[in-house]
């Protein structure tokens, strides 16, 4: 598939578009951005999601695709907060904590049995890792253990170090996932990095809020999503969300990032 390069979009911050980008970083987003794995771990939801409507006498039902076409990107516990204020329910905090354990095992267990890399990816990280020229980390909303259970499944888990690897969920003093930045400014401090020496790669609206509200270019990647006019619209999120540019297939990374490089 061809190229589709798109020029810096007016909300970007001064900053992004005054400087010449010297990338030394790379942010991957997990979930459907090196691992198709959101289709799995929606299949898990939305059983879990329909035991707890049964459980609290509400008639709503989901499919995994209604869930995924409103809350990609998102933690388990988000998508039940919303749906809380939704449909005016409640789950006490244990029923939420015992709900999100059984979601993280239950994802896990079908991550592993199912969960496959995104096409070209493997392909793209083992030269990234062969040439050493840019150091490399996964940030993701999901929990470690998924995150590393994903990448271990794939075969991913020989590019990265094994401490560079970040959990909105999991490594934050107090969780916070994406769209909130925190995770994104959390691994900028751990690695002494400006945000503009970074490159995020994120699939999803909430991603990409959360690494360019913490000041990351970011490229938007939509080779997961299942249709044409799902891409399109993806397309126009990102660019509205201030993503420097977005990238359709893994095999043109490279010509993405050399692009993103020479922006000014």
């Amino acid at each position: 598939m061809a190229v589709c390069v798109y020029s810096p979009p007016n909300n970007l911050s001064p900053i992004s578009i005054s400087h010449n980008l010297q990338i030394k970083y790379l942010l991957f987003d997990c979930d459907n951005t090196l691992v198709l794995s959101e289709d799995v771990a929606f299949e898990v939801c939305a059983d879990l999601v329909n035991e707890i409507m049964e459980k609290k006498g509400l008639p709503e039902r989901y499919s995994s695709e209604d869930l995924i076409s409103r809350f990609i990107g998102l933690t388990f516990r988000r998508m039940i907060a919303v749906l809380q204020t939704d449909l005016g329910f409640q789950l006490e905090k244990d029923e939420l904590e015992n709900y999100s354990k059984l979601e993280e095992e239950r994802v896990i267990a079908k991550t592993r049995a199912k969960a496959q890399p995104c096409v070209g990816s493997i392909d793209v990280l083992a030269k990234l890792h062969h040439e050493g020229k840019y150091k490399m980390a996964v940030v993701s909303s999901s929990a470690l253990r998924r995150i590393r259970a994903m990448l271990e499944t794939t075969g991913q888990d020989k590019f990265f170090d094994y401490s560079d690897v970040y959990s909105a969920s999991t490594s934050l003093p107090t969780p916070q996932g994406k769209p909130s930045p925190a995770i994104y400014l959390y691994v900028l401090e751990l690695f002494g990095a400006n945000p503009h020496e970074c490159l995020a790669i994120e699939d999803s609206r909430s991603g990409a809020k959360a690494s360019t509200a913490a000041g990351i270019p970011t490229l938007g990647y939509i080779g997961a999503y299942h249709s044409t006019g799902q891409r399109q619209e993806m397309v126009s999120k990102f660019i509205d969300l201030g993503c420097m540019d977005v990238m359709w297939d893994w095999a043109d990374f490279e010509k993405h990032l050399v692009g993103i490089e020479a922006m000014k």
